[in-house]
Protein backbone atom coordinates (compact mmCIF):
# COMPACT_ATOMS: atom_id res chain seq x y z
CA UNK A 1 0.00 0.00 0.00
CA UNK A 2 2.90 2.12 0.97
CA UNK A 3 4.67 1.77 -2.32
CA UNK A 4 1.32 2.37 -4.30
CA UNK A 5 0.72 5.54 -2.34
CA UNK A 6 4.24 6.31 -3.48
CA UNK A 7 3.50 5.60 -6.95
CA UNK A 8 0.58 7.92 -7.10
CA UNK A 9 2.54 10.72 -5.54
CA UNK A 10 5.40 10.43 -7.66
CA UNK A 11 2.49 10.24 -10.86
CA UNK A 12 1.03 13.96 -9.65
CA UNK A 13 4.33 15.05 -9.25
CA UNK A 14 5.36 14.55 -12.91
CA UNK A 15 2.57 15.44 -14.16
CA UNK A 16 2.13 18.75 -12.77
CA UNK A 17 6.27 19.36 -13.54
CA UNK A 18 4.84 18.51 -17.10
CA UNK A 19 2.77 21.72 -16.80
CA UNK A 20 5.45 23.84 -15.77
CA UNK A 21 6.40 24.51 -19.41
CA UNK A 22 3.12 25.67 -20.42
CA UNK A 23 2.35 27.78 -17.71
CA UNK A 24 5.54 29.34 -18.24
CA UNK A 25 4.43 30.13 -21.77
CA UNK A 26 1.29 31.13 -20.63
CA UNK A 27 2.13 34.05 -17.96
CA UNK A 28 5.59 35.06 -19.20
CA UNK A 29 3.62 37.89 -21.72
CA UNK A 30 2.18 39.10 -18.93
CA UNK A 31 5.28 38.96 -16.27
CA UNK A 32 7.40 40.86 -19.29
CA UNK A 33 4.78 43.50 -19.36
CA UNK A 34 4.52 44.14 -16.02
CA UNK A 35 8.13 44.19 -15.64
CA UNK A 36 8.45 46.83 -18.45
CA UNK A 37 5.81 48.82 -16.63
CA UNK A 38 8.05 49.25 -13.85
CA UNK A 39 11.70 50.01 -14.98
CA UNK A 40 12.81 53.09 -15.02
CA UNK A 41 13.44 54.91 -18.31
CA UNK A 42 17.23 54.68 -18.03
CA UNK A 43 16.68 50.84 -17.63
CA UNK A 44 14.54 50.42 -19.97
CA UNK A 45 16.96 52.01 -22.80
CA UNK A 46 20.04 50.71 -21.78
CA UNK A 47 21.19 47.92 -23.78
CA UNK A 48 23.18 46.43 -21.16
CA UNK A 49 20.38 45.89 -18.90
CA UNK A 50 18.95 42.35 -17.89
CA UNK A 51 15.49 42.18 -19.57
CA UNK A 52 13.79 39.57 -17.27
CA UNK A 53 15.04 41.69 -13.87
CA UNK A 54 14.57 44.95 -12.59
CA UNK A 55 18.10 46.03 -11.22
CA UNK A 56 17.27 49.47 -10.48
CA UNK A 57 14.13 50.71 -8.51
CA UNK A 58 11.13 50.31 -9.65
CA UNK A 59 8.94 52.88 -10.55
CA UNK A 60 5.11 54.15 -11.26
CA UNK A 61 5.42 56.92 -13.10
CA UNK A 62 4.89 55.05 -16.30
CA UNK A 63 1.67 54.65 -15.00
CA UNK A 64 1.46 58.48 -13.91
CA UNK A 65 1.84 59.60 -17.64
CA UNK A 66 -0.84 57.08 -18.68
CA UNK A 67 -3.57 58.08 -16.06
CA UNK A 68 -2.88 61.54 -16.15
CA UNK A 69 -1.06 62.43 -19.29
CA UNK A 70 -3.90 60.78 -21.24
CA UNK A 71 -7.79 60.60 -21.24
CA UNK A 72 -7.22 56.97 -20.66
CA UNK A 73 -10.03 56.97 -18.67
CA UNK A 74 -11.96 58.10 -21.34
CA UNK A 75 -11.33 55.29 -23.40
CA UNK A 76 -11.41 52.37 -20.67
CA UNK A 77 -14.98 53.97 -20.30
CA UNK A 78 -16.01 53.95 -24.19
CA UNK A 79 -14.45 50.25 -24.26
CA UNK A 80 -16.12 49.13 -21.37
CA UNK A 81 -19.48 50.37 -22.71
CA UNK A 82 -19.39 49.45 -26.47
CA UNK A 83 -18.32 45.17 -24.60
CA UNK A 84 -21.05 45.47 -22.72
CA UNK A 85 -23.92 46.55 -25.04
CA UNK A 86 -22.44 44.96 -27.76
CA UNK A 87 -21.96 41.87 -25.50
CA UNK A 88 -25.31 41.80 -24.20
CA UNK A 89 -27.37 42.27 -27.39
CA UNK A 90 -25.10 39.46 -29.36
CA UNK A 91 -25.80 37.45 -26.09
CA UNK A 92 -29.68 37.46 -26.74
CA UNK A 93 -29.48 37.90 -30.54
CA UNK A 94 -27.70 34.27 -30.23
CA UNK A 95 -29.30 32.75 -27.68
CA UNK A 96 -32.55 32.78 -29.37
CA UNK A 97 -30.72 31.52 -32.98
CA UNK A 98 -28.76 29.06 -31.22
CA UNK A 99 -32.10 27.86 -29.49
CA UNK A 100 -34.25 27.60 -32.66
CA UNK A 101 -31.56 25.65 -34.42
CA UNK A 102 -31.00 22.79 -31.73
CA UNK A 103 -34.32 22.44 -30.75
CA UNK A 104 -36.81 23.51 -33.88
CA UNK A 105 -36.97 21.16 -36.98
CA UNK A 106 -37.44 23.08 -40.38
CA UNK A 107 -35.45 23.49 -43.62
CA UNK A 108 -32.05 22.71 -44.13
CA UNK A 109 -31.28 23.83 -40.31
CA UNK A 110 -28.04 21.75 -40.61
CA UNK A 111 -27.03 23.86 -43.47
CA UNK A 112 -27.66 27.04 -41.78
CA UNK A 113 -26.08 26.12 -38.62
CA UNK A 114 -22.74 25.75 -40.90
CA UNK A 115 -23.61 29.01 -42.90
CA UNK A 116 -23.66 30.84 -39.38
CA UNK A 117 -20.03 29.37 -38.63
CA UNK A 118 -18.44 29.87 -41.83
CA UNK A 119 -19.63 33.39 -41.55
CA UNK A 120 -17.70 33.77 -37.96
CA UNK A 121 -14.59 32.95 -39.78
CA UNK A 122 -14.93 35.62 -42.05
CA UNK A 123 -11.73 37.70 -41.23
CA UNK A 124 -12.83 41.37 -40.24
CA UNK A 125 -9.92 42.73 -42.72
CA UNK A 126 -12.63 41.86 -45.23
CA UNK A 127 -15.53 42.97 -43.67
CA UNK A 128 -14.49 47.08 -42.16
CA UNK A 129 -14.83 48.44 -45.83
CA UNK A 130 -18.43 47.80 -46.64
CA UNK A 131 -19.02 48.06 -42.78
CA UNK A 132 -17.83 51.45 -43.09
CA UNK A 133 -20.32 52.56 -45.86
CA UNK A 134 -22.93 51.26 -43.45
CA UNK A 135 -21.78 53.46 -40.57
CA UNK A 136 -21.61 56.41 -42.35
CA UNK A 137 -24.91 55.45 -44.19
CA UNK A 138 -26.33 55.24 -40.46
CA UNK A 139 -24.82 58.20 -39.75
CA UNK A 140 -22.36 56.90 -36.29
CA UNK A 141 -18.87 57.87 -38.45
CA UNK A 142 -16.50 58.54 -35.50
CA UNK A 143 -19.07 57.60 -32.79
CA UNK A 144 -18.63 54.72 -30.64
CA UNK A 145 -22.26 53.61 -31.53
CA UNK A 146 -20.94 52.58 -34.76
CA UNK A 147 -18.73 49.39 -32.55
CA UNK A 148 -22.15 48.63 -30.89
CA UNK A 149 -23.79 48.30 -33.94
CA UNK A 150 -20.75 46.34 -36.09
CA UNK A 151 -19.35 43.75 -33.38
CA UNK A 152 -22.72 42.10 -33.27
CA UNK A 153 -21.36 41.17 -36.70
CA UNK A 154 -18.82 38.40 -35.11
CA UNK A 155 -20.27 38.31 -32.16
CA UNK A 156 -23.27 37.24 -32.96
CA UNK A 157 -22.39 33.87 -34.90
CA UNK A 158 -19.69 32.88 -31.99
CA UNK A 159 -22.62 33.07 -29.69
CA UNK A 160 -24.92 30.93 -31.76
CA UNK A 161 -22.46 28.34 -32.39
CA UNK A 162 -21.00 28.31 -29.28
CA UNK A 163 -24.70 28.06 -27.81
CA UNK A 164 -25.96 25.28 -29.90
CA UNK A 165 -23.66 22.69 -28.81
CA UNK A 166 -25.04 23.63 -25.17
CA UNK A 167 -28.19 23.93 -25.63
CA UNK A 168 -27.81 20.49 -27.43
CA UNK A 169 -26.63 19.01 -23.91
CA UNK A 170 -30.09 19.90 -22.05
CA UNK A 171 -32.73 17.30 -21.94
CA UNK A 172 -35.75 17.60 -24.28
CA UNK A 173 -37.81 15.68 -21.65
CA UNK A 174 -37.96 18.86 -19.25
CA UNK A 175 -39.03 21.06 -21.75
CA UNK A 176 -41.43 19.11 -23.43
CA UNK A 177 -43.31 18.43 -20.03
CA UNK A 178 -43.34 22.63 -19.57
CA UNK A 179 -44.89 22.20 -23.56
CA UNK A 180 -47.44 19.81 -22.30
CA UNK A 181 -48.46 21.95 -19.12
CA UNK A 182 -49.33 24.72 -21.20
CA UNK A 183 -46.14 26.99 -21.65
CA UNK A 184 -45.40 28.74 -24.94
CA UNK A 185 -42.02 28.04 -26.85
CA UNK A 186 -40.86 31.16 -25.44
CA UNK A 187 -41.74 30.48 -21.81
CA UNK A 188 -40.06 27.07 -21.98
CA UNK A 189 -37.10 28.93 -22.78
CA UNK A 190 -36.86 31.32 -20.93
CA UNK A 191 -38.39 29.28 -17.45
CA UNK A 192 -36.70 26.05 -18.06
CA UNK A 193 -33.70 25.91 -20.44
CA UNK A 194 -32.10 29.15 -19.82
CA UNK A 195 -31.77 28.22 -15.93
CA UNK A 196 -30.59 25.16 -16.85
CA UNK A 197 -27.87 26.57 -19.69
CA UNK A 198 -26.46 29.02 -17.08
CA UNK A 199 -22.83 27.42 -17.70
CA UNK A 200 -23.07 27.78 -21.07
CA UNK A 201 -24.60 31.70 -21.21
CA UNK A 202 -21.35 32.75 -19.07
CA UNK A 203 -19.30 31.03 -21.01
CA UNK A 204 -20.56 32.58 -24.22
CA UNK A 205 -20.50 35.92 -22.87
CA UNK A 206 -17.16 35.47 -21.59
CA UNK A 207 -15.67 34.79 -24.93
CA UNK A 208 -17.84 37.83 -26.44
CA UNK A 209 -16.56 40.26 -24.08
CA UNK A 210 -12.98 39.06 -24.13
CA UNK A 211 -13.19 39.37 -28.00
CA UNK A 212 -14.87 43.09 -28.19
CA UNK A 213 -12.42 44.43 -25.10
CA UNK A 214 -9.95 43.31 -27.62
CA UNK A 215 -10.97 44.24 -31.46
CA UNK A 216 -8.67 46.63 -32.65
CA UNK A 217 -9.26 47.13 -36.49
CA UNK A 218 -12.96 48.03 -36.20
CA UNK A 219 -12.49 50.52 -33.73
CA UNK A 220 -9.77 51.70 -35.71
CA UNK A 221 -11.56 52.08 -38.40
CA UNK A 222 -14.82 53.71 -37.09
CA UNK A 223 -13.28 56.15 -34.41
CA UNK A 224 -10.90 58.51 -34.65
CA UNK A 225 -11.90 61.37 -31.81
CA UNK A 226 -9.89 60.76 -28.39
CA UNK A 227 -13.31 61.35 -26.62
CA UNK A 228 -14.86 57.98 -28.81
CA UNK A 229 -11.85 55.75 -29.51
CA UNK A 230 -11.78 52.73 -26.90
CA UNK A 231 -8.57 51.40 -24.80
CA UNK A 232 -7.00 49.20 -27.87
CA UNK A 233 -6.55 52.07 -30.28
CA UNK A 234 -5.84 55.27 -27.54
CA UNK A 235 -2.97 53.32 -26.28
CA UNK A 236 -1.25 52.65 -29.50
CA UNK A 237 -2.39 56.16 -30.68
CA UNK A 238 -0.96 58.06 -28.46
CA UNK A 239 2.19 56.18 -26.93
CA UNK A 240 3.35 54.98 -30.43
CA UNK A 241 4.22 58.60 -32.13
CA UNK A 242 6.32 57.88 -35.37
CA UNK A 243 9.44 55.59 -34.55
CA UNK A 244 9.21 56.81 -31.20
CA UNK A 245 7.46 53.83 -28.65
CA UNK A 246 6.95 54.99 -25.03
CA UNK A 247 7.25 51.24 -23.80
CA UNK A 248 6.99 51.81 -20.05
CA UNK A 249 3.21 53.38 -20.74
CA UNK A 250 2.22 51.35 -23.37
CA UNK A 251 3.33 48.42 -21.02
CA UNK A 252 0.92 50.07 -18.51
CA UNK A 253 -1.72 50.33 -20.39
CA UNK A 254 -1.59 46.41 -21.60
CA UNK A 255 -1.35 45.33 -17.59
CA UNK A 256 -4.48 48.40 -16.47
CA UNK A 257 -6.44 46.66 -20.04
CA UNK A 258 -6.45 43.36 -18.98
CA UNK A 259 -7.11 43.57 -15.68
CA UNK A 260 -11.45 42.92 -16.37
CA UNK A 261 -10.66 40.42 -18.23
CA UNK A 262 -8.73 38.54 -15.61
CA UNK A 263 -11.21 39.69 -12.86
CA UNK A 264 -14.29 38.22 -14.80
CA UNK A 265 -12.48 34.77 -15.45
CA UNK A 266 -11.32 34.47 -11.71
CA UNK A 267 -14.77 34.88 -10.56
CA UNK A 268 -16.56 33.16 -13.41
CA UNK A 269 -13.91 30.63 -13.67
CA UNK A 270 -16.49 27.40 -12.62
CA UNK A 271 -18.76 28.53 -15.26
CA UNK A 272 -16.41 28.95 -17.76
CA UNK A 273 -15.04 25.59 -17.48
CA UNK A 274 -18.10 23.39 -17.12
CA UNK A 275 -19.64 25.28 -20.31
CA UNK A 276 -16.81 24.52 -22.61
CA UNK A 277 -16.91 20.58 -21.27
CA UNK A 278 -20.23 20.29 -21.64
CA UNK A 279 -20.04 21.78 -25.19
CA UNK A 280 -17.12 19.59 -26.35
CA UNK A 281 -18.61 16.81 -24.62
CA UNK A 282 -21.54 16.59 -26.90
Amino acid sequence: MASMARRRLAGKIATHLALVPFLVFALFPFYHMALTSLKQDRELYDRHAVPLLIRQAPTLEHYAKLLWDTPFFTWMKNSLLVTLLSTTLSLVIGTVAAYALARLKFFAVGSFGTAIFVTYLVPTSLLFLPLAQVVNWLGLADSKWALVVTYPTFLVPFCTWLLMGYFRTVPKEVEECALVDGATRIQALLRIVLPIAVPGLVCAALFAFTLSWNEFIYALTFTSSSEEITASVGITSELIRGDIYFWGSLMAGAVLGSVPIVILYVFFLDYYVSGLTAGALK
